[in-house]
């Protein structure tokens, strides 16, 4: 990758680094040519430290460290977007980020970690797992089951059971993604489509 380090003064660049999972962005910092390759030999975000003139592991002494899933320059070669699991809170003051944002999954993007758990499902079929079962079944059971959630959706809507109508249609839900996995479709083609017809 050909990066611009010539840009800020000290042959360094920013690096925006984000959560994979919850999109939150976690802090700044900046890299020279030495951090950005060890960043990518170890897989764990190494800045360049203005203050100490020297490369910085981020959780070297904390333990609270940035574990890298993708490295991405902007258009001009001169910032990344390095997107991370990280390990504990990342700011020193002791917060989840750089700015005192808790950063937590939003609870609708959930859907979008269950699917990405189904599909792994689908592809590894792990004996003893209930979602390898349905897939072992095939569609007739999968739709069978995804009726049977459905009418038991409307019971308990109907019995004004609250607390048995959301587990119900948790079971319905799932029974649908694991449905649309065999489909060869995702979550997110049903929110694509409800978006399509919002317009």
């Amino acid at each position: 990758m050909e990066l611009n380090f010539n840009k800020l003064a000290g042959d360094i660049l920013p690096a925006v680094i984000q959560d994979n999972t919850t999109n939150k962005v976690l802090m700044l910092g900046f890299m020279n040519q030495d951090a950005y390759d060890k960043t990518v030999e170890t897989g764990l975000v190494t800045f360049f430290s203005r203050t100490k003139n020297r490369l910085w592991t981020k959780g070297e002494e904390s333990g609270n460290f940035l574990k890298v899933v993708s490295i991405q320059p902007d258009c001009d070669q001169d910032t990344l977007l390095i997107k991370v699991n990280p390990v504990g809170p990342v700011c020193h003051t002791g917060t989840d980020t750089c700015w005192g944002e808790e950063n937590k999954l939003e609870d609708v993007l959930f859907l979008k970690q269950l699917q990405d758990f189904i599909d792994k499902r689908k592809k590894e079929m792990p004996k003893g797992s209930y979602t390898t079962s349905l897939f072992e079944d095939g569609l007739s059971r999968m739709a069978q089951k995804v009726g049977e959630e459905a009418i038991e959706t409307v019971i308990e809507a109907m019995a004004g059971n609250d607390e048995r109508l959301l587990y119900e249609a948790s079971d319905l839900v799932y029974h649908l993604i694991v449905l649309l996995s065999h489909k060869g479709m995702r979550i997110e083609d049903i929110a694509r489509e409800l978006k399509r017809r919002h317009k």
